[in-house]
Formats: structure tokens, sequence, C-alpha cells
């Protein structure tokens, strides 16, 4: 495994996408036997067969790594619109985009968004590469070879990606949109029935045609399908042993994780008391999901004591571990919230979840301890550290980790965090001093400085105003 970073973006590459890229220029190179590399050019020094399969080999891993890569920073880039701070890992033959610092399920409407960027670089750069093909060709054999397998890699990328099988953007799309109108149960299953025939349709094509990696592919992703429209069909509805019909509280708590995915928070927490007021219809298993509905409400909302009293009351099913831990940590119990962040790290591996454990060590003093975790990112846990400190309403902590943060990951949005944190506690010096060092870090956004009510304790001081006016000036030169 290798990493580097693509500006503030960290991007891990895993040892499987090289093989699987490897092995699919290999498979295909039967295909290019009279092209470049192979077929010799006058007046260009030849190559052997040897050296013309590595070449080949060794351009097309090339090739996979770019197209895969950009199709991922369109994931990355459209997660950084809505403010999130996500992280690229290459695996396989594709790969994977997470926002690091999304507190929960993200808004299906972001969801949507961050899904189709992807695909939308992808054919971005195939028509780029279709462009440039046009009025560069025959230049060389190899710029035409990178050109045209580019065009013809990402078109085709484009076109498998999109179709409506998980855990293609296709898959994620068709699933958040069916569970948009039919419900989560009943969308499931349409969108899980409609990926199997896609499956069963893409693997007779690949079998008949002789695309090994395509029918292995989707025949894998087929059983994927199969078994959780099984699971979806033999699942009951949270309904209390009666159909949805039967009993309308579960019409209103379906409602109410809609409102919930799509951040309507109100309305999610209107709906979810509504059930709990259901009287004689109101059953035990509905009422766990309520409570864990609106726990969850709770947690998006900053309130760590109300989401720990829903969850308390959640029976008959687990509640997620890192609900739990951010929930002890919003009260400002990180002793307890540790164990928790530590068990839904190893339960999930994933990488938001680990940033919190790291935040929470910063928080408890064990700095050193967070930094050693495997791929952490400094800047993301520091700022999961300072961020719940920040909804705490402990504004001189937060500033502080703030503060410290800026000696592993020097940059001008900590550096603005910290001074707003300073500018809360009304510690007008420091505030100013951070805001300064926001400006030589590469901050230059004044109207935003200017509007933000984070900043409003500085509205008026001198210090203040004068920074202000440097910023313009920066900015104007």
């Amino acid at each position: 495994m290798f990493r580097f970073r693509l500006g503030s973006i960290p991007v891990e590459v895993h040892p499987s996408h090289l093989l699987v890229s490897g092995l699919l220029a290999y498979s295909s190179m039967h295909a290019a036997q009279n092209g470049w590399p192979f077929r010799q050019v006058e007046g260009a020094p030849a190559l052997g067969q040897a050296s013309a399969v590595v070449v080949y080999v060794l351009s097309w891993m090339f090739i996979v790594f770019v197209s895969v890569l950009i199709h991922e920073l369109g994931h990355a880039l459209a997660s950084r619109l809505f403010g999130y701070r996500p992280s690229i890992a290459l695996v396989w033959l594709g790969g994977h985009t997470l926002p690091t610092d999304a507190p929960g399920p993200l808004p299906w409407k972001r969801d949507l968004l961050i899904t189709a960027a992807g695909p939308f670089f992808g054919l971005m750069l195939g028509i780029a590469s279709l462009v440039g093909l046009v009025f560069l060709k025959s230049l060389s054999p190899a710029l035409d070879f990178f050109l045209q397998t580019f065009a013809y890699a990402n078109f085709i990328w484009a076109i498998f990606n999109l179709l409506p099988v998980l855990p293609l953007d296709g898959g994620r799309l068709a699933n958040t949109l069916s569970t948009r109108m039919f419900g989560p149960r009943r969308g499931l299953i349409a969108s899980q029935g409609l990926a199997l025939l896609v499956c069963v349709g893409v693997l007779v094509f690949a079998l008949r045609t002789g695309w090994l990696f395509a029918a292995i592919f989707f025949a894998m992703y087929g059983i994927q399908a199969f078994r959780m429209l099984t699971e979806a069909l033999n699942s009951n509805a949270p309904a209390g042993g009666g159909s949805p019909l039967e009993n309308p509280l579960v019409a209103k708590l379906r409602e109410a994780k809609i409102a919930l995915d799509s951040g309507r928070l109100d309305d999610a927490r209107r709906l979810g008391g509504i059930v709990l007021e259901g009287g004689e219809v109101l059953t035990a298993e509905l009422s766990s999901h309520a409570h864990h509905l609106l726990g969850w409400v709770a947690l998006k909302e900053g309130h760590g004591r109300q989401a720990l009293d829903h969850f308390s009351q959640v029976q008959g099913r687990q509640v997620e571990p890192h609900a739990v831990a951010a929930a002890f940590s919003l009260v400002g119990d990180d002793a307890r919230a540790l164990d928790w962040w530590k068990q839904a790290w190893q339960m999930s591996s994933d990488r938001t979840v680990m940033h919190e454990y790291a935040g929470t060590l910063i928080r408890l003093g064990r700095t050193e301890e967070a930094m050693k975790l495997p791929s952490v990112e400094a800047a993301a846990a520091f700022s999961c550290a300072e961020r719940v400190l920040f909804i705490r309403g402990v504004y001189s902590e937060a500033a502080a980790v703030g503060e410290a943060a800026l000696q592993y990951a020097p940059s001008a949005s900590i550096a603005y965090d910290a001074a707003c944190a300073y500018a809360r506690a009304r510690n007008v010096p420091d505030a100013v001093r951070m805001l300064r060092r926001a400006s030589e870090l590469g901050f230059k956004d004044k109207a935003y400085a200017a509007s933000d009510s984070d900043l409003s304790a500085l509205h008026g001081q001198p210090a203040f105003e004068e920074w202000l006016t440097e910023l313009e000036q920066s900015a104007a030169s």
C-alpha cells in the first residue's frame, strides 16, 4: 500500500488495485498484438516481445489508476462542496471515497449528488481524451494508444458503473431513490430485484462474449443482490405483528425515517413524537424504533443527554456503538465514550469512526497514542476532537485543541476554527491572533469571515476590523 495527497485529500492505493489492473491489462493483450507497443514503428527503437508486454501492462495499469482516481476525485470534490473532509482509497478494480467527518448517514439529496459526481468526472475524462485524439491524432502511436484507451476505458466504465447494481454508483443511486419513493423495505425490494435482473443479463452477455472479468464480478454482485432481496422479503416491517395497513403508526415512522435521512430534523422529531403518543396501537417494537430514531435526531442536533435517554429505551435491537459513543462524547463523558468508539472502529474499520476515536484520545490528553493509529490523518482527528468540545460549549478547550492541531497539520481551516472558538469564549486577542495565523496559511475569504456568526464577538473590535482590511487588500493585490 502507498499513500499520497491531492491537496488536502488523502489517497490510499491498496495492492489489490494494482493486482487487478495488471490482470485486466494482461487479459486484454491478445487484442492489441497489432498495435502499440507491439507493432514496430519506423524510426523508433524496436522493442522485444517481453519488453513490449511489460510496457503494455504498465501503460494499462497507469490508465486504470488515473481513470479510477479521477472518478473518486469527483466524489471527493462533491463531498468538499458540502463541507466534508473526504478520503480516497483505491481497492480492487475501483475505489471508495468516504467523508471522514460525516456525523451519520448523509442526507439523501447530498448522497445522490456526491454519488453522481464520480461517473460525471469519468465521462468528462473520456470526452477530453476523445477531443485530444481528434486534434492530436497520428502525432505518435503511443499518444494515440493512451488517448484511445483513456476514452474507451472511461466510457465503458461509466456505462457499467451506472448500472443499478450495488456496490456500483448506479446501484447506490437506484437504492437511494427507490427507498425515497417506496419506503425502506419496499424500496430495498424494488432496487435489489432490479439489480438481480441486471446481473443475470450482464452475466449471460459476458459468458457468451468471453468477458471473464465482467462475468466474475457480476456473478458476485448477483449473489449479493439475491441475498439482500431474500432478507428484505423475509423481514417484517416494524409493526406489532400486523401489516403496515393495520397500524397507522408504521406509516408515520416510515415518514420520520425519510425525514431523518433527508436532514429534516424538525419533521423527524415531530413524527417520532406522534408515534410515541400512539396510545393503544403503540407496540413495544414500534416504541423501540421510534426511540432509536429520536436518539439519532438528538445526536444530529448535538444533544447527547437526550440521545442517551432515547437509546436506553430501545429494546429488541442493538443501538449502533458509534451512536452510543457519540452521545457519551457530547455529554462530556469521554472515558466511557472511548471504549465505545474503539468497539465501533474494530467492528467497522471505518475511517470516520477511527478519527472520532482518535479525537476522543486527544481530548483525554493521549495525543501521541492517537497519532499512532493506522492511517490516521492528524487534521481529521483534531477536527473531531475540537468539534465535540465546540458543541459542548467549552470554547476555550476547543480553541486550545485547535491551536495544538497546528503543530501536526498547519492549515488555514484549523486556524480559523480555533479563532472561532476563541471568539465564542470572548477571548478577542487570541481570536485575532489565530485569524492572522489563518491568513498566513492561506485564508482569504473576507466576506465569509465578516458574516460568520461565530466571530460576532469581534465585530467592532479595531484589531478584527484591521485584519479584515488587510485581508481585502491582500485579495486585491
